[in-house]
């Protein structure tokens, strides 16, 4: 509860600091699909891409200095990626993570004003963890444990048209672990060697908003 009123301090702090500059405020609504990949620290455990998605509400400031603005939004992310041990894949090791996820992003962007322009953009986003937190993999041989925040940055590429509709795509990098790996008494030679393994969630994404 306080990395959440942490997260929404800071978010506040950046409107309150657009607001005083004198920003242009647009509210929207956001969405768009993530391809994860749950990358582990051993080589044993391979995790293939799963397609996932996000929605949620936006917002977006656009600052007096050209070209620059911030934006931030509420997103609900949903996330799965399928596990396999070596060459065998488990039908059921299926990792599955939804989260609020709260990305703030700069944002600096070239074009014809407001009929079109493209732009680059970075920031922070805080996560926190609204599923299942404990999940059984591998027919219950191990646990997967996720943490309820987590912290991860992205970096993409966008465009607007007429003010309105935004695309964008950007890479979303996890810094530190996902969730832990730990497994059950009697269980198989591979799957041990990844016995207190830690797994990163990164993921593509790709996202369409339409600002009123």
């Amino acid at each position: 509860m306080k990395k959440i009123f942490t997260s929404a301090a800071i978010a506040l702090a950046m409107i309150s600091a657009a607001n005083t500059a004198q920003a242009q405020v647009k509210f929207g609504v956001k969405g768009g699909l993530n391809v994860t990949n749950m990358s582990f620290s051993k080589d044993v455990v391979d995790a293939n891409n799963q397609t996932g998605f996000f929605i949620g509400p936006t917002v977006k400031f656009t600052l007096p200095i050209v070209g620059l603005g911030i934006d931030a939004s509420a997103l609900y992310d949903q996330r799965e990626a399928k596990l396999k041990v070596g060459d065998t894949e488990a039908q059921d090791a299926k990792l599955k993570t939804q989260a609020i996820n709260i990305p703030i992003n700069v944002r600096y962007g070239v074009g014809l004003g407001s009929l079109a322009n493209i732009y680059a953009f970075a920031g922070p986003q805080f996560g926190f963890n609204v599923g299942d937190k404990n999940q059984s993999i591998f027919k219950d041989a191990a646990d997967w444990t996720l943490k309820s925040s987590n912290f991860s940055v992205n970096v993409g590429l966008g465009a607007t048209l007429l003010s309105h509709l935004q695309v964008s795509a950007n890479y979303n990098i996890a810094c530190g672990k996902t969730g832990d790996v730990t497994l059950a008494n009697g269980t198989s030679a591979v799957l041990k060697e990844v016995t207190g393994t830690r797994g990163r969630s990164n993921a593509w994404q790709i996202g369409v908003a339409y600002y009123f």
